[in-house]
This record gives structure tokens, sequence and C-alpha cells, in this order.
């Protein structure tokens, strides 16, 4: 959606609210909108990326920024495929819907996004979100992460080999041991360090 065709006016004003100035029209978003917004893992980033870029930046320079961090990497070590993986759907989705919010200008069809004001009423959530915490990462965050489900396989595996080790009888343990060895591998395959 171009700056064109924004609607002016909020959904709840009238267009005839003669003392309303720029800042009322721009009114921040509601905190289920701004919620909704920050939901993914991949608009989270994008916002964080253009909070600290000055200006108008490129919609590559945003997708790669994206995909370096969800792949844990850096730019330079992308692949095409991660590039690619992450550059369609914030091409179709995730820039638009934050367009549609007038959290951004995206010019489709040049690649140009350019942030507007509300994008600064993001950086709060971002800055506390950074902050060390000892709270559990949000289950997209928890499955996007490459050593997460690497762990939860290996442990699933050694649930798999313990199970059919006892059952050609050729390890023989009590059923407190087998008990305590599955639950000890369960929370390894839940649990995110």
């Amino acid at each position: 959606m171009s700056v064109t065709d924004r609607p002016v006016h909020p959904p709840n004003a009238s267009a005839s609210d003669p003392g309303e100035s720029d800042a009322e029209a721009s009114a921040a978003l509601s905190p289920d909108e701004t919620f909704h917004i920050l939901q993914t893992f991949r608009r989270r980033e994008s916002i964080r990326y253009l909070l600290r870029e000055d200006g108008p930046v490129k919609m590559r320079d945003v997708a790669e920024h994206v995909a370096a961090r969800e792949h844990e990497t850096t730019v330079a070590e992308l692949t095409s495929a991660q590039r690619q993986r992450v550059y369609i759907p914030l091409y179709q989705s995730h820039l638009p819907k934050l367009d549609t919010a007038g959290v951004i200008e995206y010019d489709k069809p040049r690649g140009i996004v350019r942030p507007t004001e509300r994008l600064e009423s993001f950086r709060p959530y971002l800055e506390a979100a950074a902050a060390p915490t000892n709270a559990e990462p949000d289950r997209a965050d928890r499955e996007a992460s490459p050593n997460g489900q690497r762990r939860s396989v290996a442990a699933l595996g050694a649930i798999v080999a313990l199970l059919l080790a006892i059952a050609a009888e050729a390890l023989q343990i009590s059923g407190v041991v087998f008990g305590a060895a599955i639950v000890a591998l369960v929370l390894v395959a839940v649990a995110v360090f």
C-alpha cells in the first residue's frame, strides 16, 4: 500500500473532525495490533533492523538481516536458498502487513522500505525482549532454532534406542532406572536451554 492509498483518518474517526492533528491521525496502534505485529520472528527482526537503520533501506537488506538472524549466521555466509526462504514471505506477507498497519511505507515495485513514526513505538517492546531473562522463548522462536531441533531429535533417538535395547533384551535395567531415563530424555527433547 502506498502512502497515497493509506487512509488519512483512522477507521473510527470521521473525515469532518476539523480539530484533528496529524499526530492524532497517526494514532498509536492498539495493544492487540502491536502484539499481533510482533507475533512472528520475521516481523520482529524486520522492525529491529529498521530501528537501527537511518532512513529508507532496500527490502533485500532487510531480508538478508532476517535470514542471517534466523539461521544464526552472518549475511556473508548465507546460502541462496536461506535468503530465498526468507525473502519471499517478507515480500509477499510480512512487509505488506507492516505497511497496512502504517509501521512502514513499502514500495514493493522498487523494493524500498521506509520507516514511519509508528515504527518507534515498537522499540520498548523489542528492548524488553532483548533484555536477559530466564523466560522461555516463544514456540515459534524455539521451533526456528536449529540447535533446539537437533537436541530434540537426538533425545527422541536416544529414547527409541533405549526402548529397542530393552525389547531385544540387550539391556537389563530396573523399572525405576528405565522410568527416570525416559523422563530425563523427554525433558531434554522438549526443553530449550
